[in-house]
Order: structure tokens, then sequence, then C-alpha cells
């Protein structure tokens, strides 16, 4: 890209958006033409001014980020949203609405300059869209809360998700991930045909699941492959057992 993006600042915290604005005099590939303090000053000026990408405050009065971020999803050639925020328990529905990005305040320099070379990146991935395969109905990655920011993981890395009430824990490798989501409505937006749920409590990646052990008493666990023997509960048994061919 040669010319910068054009960016529009919405928070309804002057301070926020002066710091927002200060650091973007400082990057070279985004160039602030103007603030909105409030959802619908933002959504007519937005109409008005076109900008590329829009860094966006979750909560205002009025109409919200999301709401904005909503509006915009009915529109032609909407621009790119970072979020940028100090709450982390909204970033599903954040992505959901096919945000680019959710920074967390406070905001630090290379953070928000990792999110619009995302925009930059995505942008010019859409050049090829043509040629492109068509966007999967599945959820794909999953932007998790991690220290002061969060962390991008792909679904394909996730050998094991376990509910802990409202919440899910997320498995990759050694480390584990706490998201804001319920296990049943994560359950339907993953693919059926890479993730198997076993247990009211737990959902498996499939080809995690190294076999299955009948304990005895029409009790059956599965056997993945760190060795972990997981109790399979008796709703799920019959299509954890159709996996298996059985």
């Amino acid at each position: 890209m040669t010319e910068p993006l054009r960016a529009l600042i919405v928070d309804d915290e002057p301070l926020a958006v002066e710091r927002l604005q200060v650091i973007c005099a400082r990057l070279d590939n985004v160039s602030v033409i103007g603030t909105a303090s409030d959802g619908q000053a933002a959504l007519r000026l937005i109409e008005a001014l076109g900008p590329d990408i829009v860094l966006l405050d979750m909560t205002m009065p009025e109409t919200d980020g999301l709401g904005v971020a909503r509006q915009l999803g009915t529109t032609d050639n909407p621009p790119a949203i970072i979020f940028v925020t100090a709450h982390d328990e909204f970033a599903v529905e954040a992505f959901d609405l096919d945000a680019v990005d959710y920074v967390l305040k406070p905001v630090s320099p290379d953070r928000l300059e990792r999110a619009i070379a995302r925009v930059i990146l995505r942008r010019g991935a859409s050049e090829g869209e043509e040629s492109a395969a068509p966007e999967s109905r599945w959820l794909e990655e999953f932007w998790v809360p991690h220290r002061s920011e969060l962390v991008r993981i792909a679904a394909a890395q996730v050998q094991r998700i376990d509910a802990e009430r409202d919440y899910v824990r997320l498995h990759v490798g050694g480390q584990s991930y706490l998201l804001l989501q319920t296990i049943t409505s994560l359950e339907e937006k993953l693919d059926p045909d890479q993730f198997i749920r076993i247990h009211r409590s737990t959902i498996l990646r499939r080809d995690y699941v190294k076999g299955l052990r009948h304990e005895g008493l029409g009790v059956w666990s599965a056997e993945t492959e760190d060795g972990e023997a997981l109790r399979i509960g008796r709703t799920y048994l019959p299509n954890v057992k159709k996996m298996a061919g059985r």
C-alpha cells in the first residue's frame, strides 16, 4: 500500500481518543480523519467520510460498539473494525461480527501497529477474492485473553475443550486458555468433521482421539494422544461410536 489507511477513532473518553491520536500520528500507514464520542455520531461520520478503518470502543452511551458493528455489517463495503476496549468479555461477539482485531486498553503502540498490519493483510488478500476459496461457515480461529492482549489460536490447534461454568478452557499443546463462552454455543460453531463432543463438559478434536475403551457396565472412555482416558457421557456415546465405525 502507498496510501495510509484513513482511520476514524470512536471513544467516549477524551483521554483515550487523545492516546490513539498520538499513537496513530507515529505510524506511517494510518491517518486519522476524524473522531466520534458515541455510536450514532460514528455511523454518521462513517457514511460521510468513508474511512478505511474504525478504531471502535466497546462501551458507549446509547449505541455501543457492537451495535455500530452490527449496523455496518448490513452496508456495502464497510470499513475494517478494530475494537479498542478495556473489556475482554466481548471478544467472541466481536469476531462473530468480523472484526479484524480486538485491542485491550491501555493500548500500546506496538499492539496497535500489529492490528493495523492485520487490516493491511486482509485488504491485500481481498484483492484476490475471485480466486479465493469460499469462506467456511465454521469457526476457524479463537481470540482469547492472555496477559494484556488477545492471542489468536487456530481452531485446528485446539486439542480439547472443557466447560467451566460460563467459560470454556481451550487446551493447546501444554497450555490452556479461558474463553467466556458456553460449551453448547461453542459446539454449534465448530466443524463436526473436526470436533466431537464426548461429554456435556468435553469436546475433543477428532484426530486427538487415539481410541475407545470399554470400562465395563456400559461405561466407555476416549483415549487421547496424550495418554488420558476421558469419560464418554451416555448421551454422546452413540455418536462417538459412530466415529469409530461401530
